[in-house]
């Protein structure tokens, strides 16, 4: 068959991610926080946007409908119609205009040295505006405040104060550089005596001296190590609890019967031995933990109506408002500019107008998932979890006419406050666990906090097993399978019912 060259016409469909619906869809994916810092670095690039710190808490929150919408426009337009005004009357720099706005003539001199503060206006008066000197505002109270220490500044301050050889020094430091964010060296003392150039009774004394110092426990290199430098400065560590620490396996599973038969000591007092290791640490480091501590920002406030119905709106904090400075672009596009100027102004203007539309269709789309959540999940709201309802991406997505993908991103990081707690949006997205009887599935997190109410009222005589919660469950229509009781028990953090029975057990023969 020979080879032709010939044009054809043929048309086809794709789909193309311009660069305004990425952004769209990376806002709507955002957290709070991610969205406040994406903001102040899109306020800080385009000089026609900025924030709206004057907007009332009310507005924010308000859920937006078409309607509000334009007498949001028609406020905003408002708002920008008065800072043009005071915009151009910012811009007369004339005498007489400077004379006419600060009640004064140019001439006037005032006493004091202006080198050691500044002047400041203060409104008020009958006499117009009055001027005084003001105080240096230089200094900030940061600059007061102590910074707070890390674990090896705070080691390294008793080293340096230790009366150590130059050997052993050195190895301390390389132990105190080596520690982990919990206070426990991980690697092994051979290695770090090479490292140093140390012998290994210098490494070893090294070690000691580390461990001496505060906090107690510090440089340890596992948890019984930990727990034995802090018996041992309380002058507790006796050989029973020696016998204790190499054994504390046992005292995981509850073995109480073994551990007394091998630290050889009653059963009371291998109880006070027990409570005595629940009062130690064992993470001597963590009240140096640097990490910061994040606060959870809520998108949605759900509160309840006096007739029992439950209304959902945005939360101000976490959806700053963002305008675009319509009378700064105006003045900026009258001035004669060059071909380069006018494109960034023209490209600044899209982008904010974009950004503004983007935000605001991110906040509509988040208050149109939580409103659908709500109806769907009323009785969680009204009862408790053991109301909450099996429910899927998909059935949310299909309520409100959208894309799953979509209802995915909006869940993602968000969180609602309510008065039951603040909870991801993820959190009412649970799997369906079938029923014995006709009725509707349970929701797997109302299971697994029925397993957890069941495991807390059993007693020490009757202590409920896997198969027995199995049974219990069944008998209140809920279908599971034992395994599925073992996995959301371990993902509880409940042991097992022979280790809650040893330790039941021990409890009532205290007593």
């Amino acid at each position: 068959m020979a080879l032709s060259v010939k044009l054809q016409a043929r048309q086809t469909q794709n789909l193309a991610l311009t660069p305004q619906l990425v952004q769209s869809i990376k806002l709507l994916q955002m957290s709070s926080a991610e969205l406040l810092q994406h903001i102040g670095e899109e306020v800080e690039k385009n000089p026609l946007l900025e924030l709206d710190d004057g907007y009332s808490q009310e507005e924010a929150a308000a859920p937006r409908s078409p309607q509000s919408n334009s007498s949001g426009d028609s406020t905003t337009e408002r708002r920008q119609s008065d800072r043009s005004s005071d915009v151009s009357s910012e811009l007369d720099t004339s005498s007489s205009a400077l004379e006419d706005k600060l009640g004064t003539t140019l001439e006037n001199e005032f006493d004091g040295d202006r080198s050691g503060g500044e002047y400041r206006q203060e409104r008020g008066g009958i006499g117009g505006p009055d001027f005084s000197l003001a105080a240096p505002s230089d200094h900030d109270i940061g600059d007061y405040v102590a910074g707070r220490k890390s674990l090896r500044e705070h080691l390294g301050e008793q080293l340096a104060l230790s009366r150590a050889e130059p050997a052993m020094r050195m190895a301390a430091a390389q132990i105190i550089d080596l520690l982990d964010e919990d206070g426990f060296l991980r690697k092994p003392l051979a290695e770090i005596a090479r490292e140093t150039g140390a012998t290994p009774e210098e490494a070893q004394e090294a070690l000691r001296l580390v461990q001496s110092f505060d906090p107690c426990g510090v440089a340890a290199r596992d948890l019984p190590e930990c727990l034995a430098i802090q018996l041992k400065e309380k002058n507790h560590l006796d050989p029973a609890m020696e016998c204790l620490l190499e054994n504390l396996q046992l005292l995981a599973k509850r073995d109480f019967d073994e551990l007394q038969h091998l630290c050889e000591v009653s059963f009371d007092d291998l109880m006070d031995m027990v409570d005595e290791i629940k009062g130690l640490d064992p993470r001597p480091a963590r009240a140096f933990d640097t990490a910061p501590v994040l606060n959870i920002i809520p998108d949605v406030l759900v509160t309840e109506k006096p007739d029992g119905s439950f209304a959902v709106e945005l939360n101000p904090d976490a959806m700053p408002k963002v305008l675009v400075n319509q009378t700064y672009s105006a003045i900026v596009s009258r001035d004669d500019q060059g071909k380069e100027q006018k494109a960034f102004m023209t490209d600044c203007l899209q982008s904010a107008n974009w950004l503004v539309r983007s935000l605001e269709q991110r906040a509509q789309t988040i208050l149109k998932v939580m409103t659908e959540i709500v109806r769907q999940q009323d009785g969680f709201f009204a009862y408790g979890v053991s109301h909450l309802k099996p429910m899927s991406l998909k059935q949310v997505a299909d309520a409100i006419s959208m894309h799953e993908s979509t209802v995915s991103r909006v869940t993602t990081s968000k969180y609602v406050e309510t008065r039951r707690g603040t909870y991801e949006l993820k959190y009412f997205f649970t799997a369906a666990i079938g029923s014995t009887q006709e009725g509707e599935s349970h929701s797997a997190e109302s299971v697994r906090q029925r397993i957890r109410s069941l495991v807390e009222n059993e007693t020490a005589d009757k202590v409920l097993s896997d198969d027995a919660i199995v049974d219990a469950l069944k008998a209140e229509g809920i279908d599971i399978a034992r395994r599925t009781v073992a996995k959301y028990r371990e993902s509880l953090h409940l042991p097992s019912s022979v280790q809650r029975r040893r330790e039941k057990k021990a409890l009532a023969k205290r007593r």
